[in-house]
């Protein structure tokens, strides 16, 4: 396989933990690159995908999560055709030719799926079908491969000579009952606090390269204690599925800061979605169309579909494939520390100028950390 928009090697790690070697990466980002000759040191490493003449000879599988800065909402929005995002069609380019890859697999943010209003959807879907590809994505999350993060991917998977549904679909075991938060660790946004809050239960939001502060910083956690915390930079690799410390080489790289690694973290794949998929490859399941609807013109794209051919139907079907043993967002905190007075402060005062309505207790729990940690600062993040 080859892995396109590498980043720290989240797809490749997760698919080649079901014999999907790796044979190529593709990179140009100088700390990501650092990681990737240090855990994959035996694959030859391509800078610019741009630059990228053509794929090795009999690659059965091209991976791609193509840059999502142009897509998320924490980024600026621009579109697929955006710097970053329009990068994609550099993926069609190198697949286009008659004995292309057997298989391509694609990860990117559910925002593309609203993006002007669907067009980033059907230009992709558009440039698959022109080159002959059947195609099934399906937006999943995290959570179902036993990991205490809310983190919500679209997966796309597209073949030329075999059914991408068979990968996708078959398996719904939809999302159980949320617990106690009262008894569990609840993550939540500290740079947030007037529109939004990303509260999860037992779990941490989307860990994110960025934030509406415009700084890259994790989220926080409130304990079953009252403390608040916010998990360290291991802690965070962990939660996207990599061994701790994973990013640690990307500092060796010229210019790259320590602080740079979060980015690359929250912009990495999960690996254990991606080694859901690798599973699904070699492991398909029939599809069945009971749970399909036609997707017609004009439509909103749904959490999940597939088409060829110019037309295309709705699957319904769950964000939660499969429910894995669930790991508590607990044990994952190891190398957490106490959220800061000023960063404590300014998101009570956002809190406070807004409208959101928080669970009870929640506010209270916030100030008496404030107040452990000393008071309002002169100055609040």
């Amino acid at each position: 396989m080859v892995g396109l928009f590498a980043g720290i090697g989240g797809l490749e790690l997760g698919l080649g933990r079901h014999g999907w070697n790796t044979e190529l990466l593709c990179e140009i980002e100088p700390g990501a690159q650092a990681v990737l000759r240090t855990r994959f040191p035996d694959v030859p490493l391509h800078p610019d995908v741009t630059r990228l003449r053509s794929l090795p000879r009999d690659t059965e599988l091209v991976a791609a999560g193509f840059p999502c800065q142009d897509l998320s909402q924490a980024g600026r929005t621009a579109g697929i055709t955006g710097s970053k995002s329009g990068l994609v069609d550099e993926v069609f380019r190198l697949v286009k030719r008659k004995n292309g890859p057997r298989w391509l697999v694609v990860e990117n943010v559910p925002f593309m799926l609203q993006l002007g209003r669907g067009a980033a959807m059907r230009h992709i879907t558009d440039a698959l079908e022109e080159l002959g590809y059947m195609w099934a994505y399906r937006v999943v999350d995290a959570r179902a491969f036993g990991l205490p993060q809310r983190r919500h991917r679209v997966l796309m998977v597209a073949s030329r000579t075999d059914d991408p549904r068979t990968v996708l679909f078959g398996q719904d075991a939809g999302m159980p009952m949320e617990g106690n938060p009262d008894l569990f660790p609840c993550g939540f946004y500290w740079t947030e606090g007037v529109r939004g809050l990303g509260w999860a239960v037992n779990a941490v939001p989307t860990l994110k390269g960025g934030s509406t502060l415009g700084i890259a910083s994790p989220p926080a956690v409130r304990l079953p204690s009252g403390e608040i915390v916010t998990p360290g930079l291991t802690d965070a690799e962990r939660l996207q599925g990599f061994d701790a410390d994973w990013t640690a080489p990307a500092v060796e790289a010229p210019g790259v800061r320590a602080g740079h690694r979060w980015r690359l973290v929250g912009n990495a794949v999960s690996v254990r979605m991606a080694s859901w998929v690798g599973h699904r490859l070699n492991n398909p399941i029939a599809y069945s169309s009971d749970h399909e609807t036609p997707l017609l013109p004009g439509d909103t794209w749904p959490t999940a579909a597939w088409g060829a051919r110019g037309q295309a139907f709705r699957v319904h079907e769950s964000q939660w494939p499969v429910q894995a043993p669930y790991e508590d967002l607990g044990g994952f905190l190891l190398d957490a520390r106490l959220l800061s007075a000023r960063a404590t402060a300014g998101f009570l005062r956002r809190a406070r100028s807004g409208n959101l309505r928080f669970l009870p207790g929640f506010l209270e729990d916030v100030e008496n950390h404030l107040e452990r940690m000393g008071g309002f600062p002169r100055v609040a993040a």
